[in-house]
This record gives structure tokens, sequence and C-alpha cells, in this order.
């Protein structure tokens, strides 16, 4: 019995460790999205730029599903989860995030991703009595703590309004769309990969019908200056990140699953002083390991 019980602690902490893997990881190409994203900007528009993102990333994983042999959704429920996880993490939320990062400083783009964690919680406690415990209440305010921290220098700097408004209906929307892949029975009857997939191939067809409508596609220059910046945003930015926030809600709780919003912002700021050369102040630094502290404290609650 006693063996049986150290080897089933070594399972749990083997998996909590691999959740803690990948939200990092999922994290790290999120914050670099950032930048790269402010790249492709100068070659295209915000919802066009939303719509050619999901269209490089859709076929990728489309394809690396095929070849796995995944199913596709089986029934009417399994579609109808498939359409409004969509809609909600991939569509709207998407389409708000580029909308949001053309209006705003980097620094507090990522900052206002990091507010996704509140909504979820928020979302999660009225849907799925989902309740973290003093550790993940704890984790919760020092991460977001951490995140103001980070994105303090860039206040001030030609952020507008309607920006943050942006950003903040992509943190909701996001949020939502997280609570969505635990409630809805469908999604969860359907693989990560499959599931996603799907998702990206629904926001592409959507977010192309909606482009004509608010923009002009003459203003998109197609380019090298545009199109190695889509290969990231639509592949490693996109199809994976999205596939490894899956596979996190699949292991761990909607809250827990959410703090990859946590180290986004660090990241973000990381790769912002790493490319562009902005320099990490005293703010940045502090928030920085606020940030890792509130992931590593939510990510340890046992509620």
């Amino acid at each position: 019995m006693k063996k049986h019980g150290g080897l089933g602690s070594k399972n749990v902490a083997s998996s909590s460790s691999v959740t803690v893997a990948l939200v990092i990881l999922t994290a790290l190409l999120i914050g670099l999205n950032y930048t790269v994203m402010k790249w492709a900007l100068d070659h295209t528009t915000p919802l066009a730029l939303a719509a050619l993102r999901t269209s490089v990333g859709a076929p990728f994983l489309l394809a690396i599903a095929m070849f796995r042999g995944e199913k596709l959704p089986q029934n009417r429920q399994q579609w109808m989860a498939v359409w409004w996880i969509s809609l909600a993490i991939t569509t709207v939320s998407s389409g708000f995030l580029v909308l949001g990062i053309s209006r705003l400083s980097p620094g507090l783009a990522a900052m206002l991703s990091a507010t996704m964690p509140l909504f979820t919680a928020i979302i999660a406690v009225l849907v799925l009595a989902e309740l973290p415990g003093r550790r993940g209440y704890l984790g919760l305010l020092i991460g977001l703590f951490g995140a103001v921290c980070l994105a303090m220098p860039a206040f001030g700097s030609g952020n507008t309004t309607l920006g943050i408004v942006f950003s903040l209906i992509s943190s909701i929307s996001w949020a939502a769309g997280a609570v969505l892949n635990k409630r809805l029975p469908g999604a969860l009857e359907i693989s990560p990969l499959m599931l996603v997939a799907l998702q990206i191939t629904f926001s592409a067809v959507c977010l192309h019908l909606a482009v004509p409508f608010v923009e002009d596609w003459s203003d998109t220059s197609m380019g090298w200056g545009l199109a190695l910046p889509l290969l990231y945003a639509g592949i490693p930015s996109l199809a994976v990140t999205f596939y490894l926030f899956a596979s996190v809600l699949r292991r761990a709780p909607a809250i827990q699953g959410a703090a990859v919003a946590y180290l986004t912002p660090f990241f973000g700021v990381l790769f912002s002083w790493l490319l562009v050369g902005d320099r990490l102040g005293t703010f940045e630094i502090l928030g920085g390991a606020l940030v890792v502290t509130g992931v590593a404290l939510l990510s340890l609650d046992r509620r």
C-alpha cells in the first residue's frame, strides 16, 4: 500500500510538472507574438492580420490531425461545442486582441492579457462552481500585481482608451472560451488537436467574412515583411499555443489553466527588449519575479 501511494504521489508530481512546463511554453510563444504582430501590422490591418494568421494555422493543424487519424466530431453536440469555443477564443478574442495591439504599446497590451485569469475565475465560479483555495487566491493577487508592475512604464506612451476596451473584450472572451472548454460535454469528447484545428478553421472563415465590412484588403501589402511574421503568428503562436492551451485545460482546472496569462506579460516585455531594444526597468524586473511567483502558487493550488 505504501509503495502504491508513493507511486501515486510521484505520478501526481510528474503531472503537475508537465502542466507547469506547458503553461510556461505557451506563455513564451504568445509573449513573443506581441512584437511579431507589431511588425506584421506595418504591412496590413488588424482584422486582416487576424484572418490571415488563422488561414495559416488552420491547414497546418488540420493536416497533422488527419495524419494522426484524429476523428472529426460525430454528432451535433460535438460540432456545436467546437463552434461556441471557436467563436469565443479564436474568433472574438483573437480579433479583438489584434485590434488592441494595433492601438497600444506592447507592455500595456501584455498587461491587459493578464486580466484573463480574473475573468476566468469569476466565470468559473459562476458556471463551474470551481473555487480556488487560499494558495490559489494568493497566487491570483500576486500574479495580477506583478502584471501591473510589468506594464507600469507603458502608461502615457500613446495608448488609447479604445485599445484598452478591445483588449479587455479579448480577455473576457478568452476566459469564457476556457470555461466552455471545461463545461461543454461535446468538447471533452473531441481530441484537443482536432478541437483546436476545427476552432481555427471556423475562425478563418468568420474573420475573412468580417474583414470587408470594416477594413479594406487593398491596405494589405504582401511580401516577406508580412509573410515571415504571418508564419510565426499563424503556426507557433496560434496553432501550437492553442493546442497546448487546450491540453493544459484538460490537465488542470480552468483557473489554473488561465495562469498562462500571468507569464505572457513577462515574456512580452522580455522579447520586446531583446528584439526591439526596449530596456527593462525596475518595475519590469519586479513584475517578472512576482508573475513567476504567482504562477507557481496558482499551479500548486490544491484547493
